[in-house]
């Protein structure tokens, strides 16, 4: 009729037809299904990424309440009870690294470091801080990863392994600390030694605080032989970990010079606020 639109041909077909006919008509060419087999291994990296990314969070949540309740050693009655609830979340913590290495299977590790950096990081601080509390030293990286070696000794992973055997899956996962990270956890454990110093002074240990400040002091000179030539993290955390080393021997010298004449419970006081000068000369928050 006048005024309307004349109707095509091939519209009473329905239009799913039409469009297999236009599939039929041009097939896909080998430069397409190359893109998408590009956006399939893309997508599977970024989803493997993000759920690195969330492992990492979490290992780094479980690792700071370990350091909160480590931090309880000097002012509980019986700091074994401390040590081995510590060594439980840490377990607990070794099972989200598993995980992590189990991600990382067949995988370049280095190409999701980023993703995992953080969480690794603040685990070799909890397990440094934790070894310092009972040997009085250092933990080696060697001895991190050790510990970080994950065999297959659950009744479900057993049988899911002896069930899907065709897989050839690995039996043992591990996860290698980068050097990188283990000296940025090193660096980060400095500041929680500040911190126990300041409170094993106001739970009356004045024993402690001269240990740490020797033990501080060999930290920092093995820092100085890196210097400006390691990565830009470690250069950065350096002058962090001489701030804490000048608040750990200030307090060594209250004591030395007034321990005498300050009470014992005024001491962590009088250590807090010359912190905070010092943050203040210096320019920190």
């Amino acid at each position: 009729g006048s005024g309307g639109f004349r109707k095509r041909k091939h519209d009473h077909f329905p239009h799913g037809q039409r469009r297999e006919e236009k599939e039929n008509v041009n097939p896909p060419s080998a430069f397409q299904s190359s893109f998408k087999s590009f956006q399939l291994e893309l997508d599977t990296r970024h989803d493997k990424y993000e759920r690195l990314v969330k492992l990492s969070r979490d290992i780094t949540i479980e690792s700071k309440r370990t350091i909160f309740l480590l931090h309880r050693f000097t002012s509980a009655p019986n700091g074994e009870e401390i040590l081995s609830e510590s060594e439980v979340k840490l377990n607990a913590v070794r099972q989200k690294i598993k995980q992590v290495a189990q991600e990382l299977i067949g995988e370049d590790m280095y190409q999701f470091h980023r993703a995992i950096s953080p969480g690794l990081q603040e685990y070799v601080e909890a397990v440094s801080f934790q070894y310092f509390i009972k040997t009085r030293s250092l933990i080696s990286v060697e001895e991190i990863n050790k510990q970080l070696i994950f065999t297959a000794e659950d009744r479900e992973e057993t049988t899911n392994m002896t069930s899907n055997s065709h897989d050839k899956q690995p039996h043992t996962w591990s996860l290698k600390v980068t050097p990188v990270d283990y000296l940025l956890g090193v660096a980060d454990l400095t500041g929680e030694l500040m911190r126990l110093c300041i409170s094993s002074v106001g739970n009356g240990d004045i024993d402690t605080p001269f240990e740490l400040s020797q033990f501080l002091r060999q930290i920092y000179d093995g820092f100085t032989f890196i210097g400006n030539t390691g990565p830009y993290e470690v250069s950065k955390k350096l002058y962090t970990l001489k701030q804490s080393l000048a608040k750990v021997e200030n307090a060594c010298y209250t004591l030395k010079v007034r321990g005498s004449e300050i009470p014992k419970h005024m001491l962590a006081d009088v250590f807090s606020t010359k912190t905070e000068l010092i943050d203040q000369e210096e320019g920190l928050p």
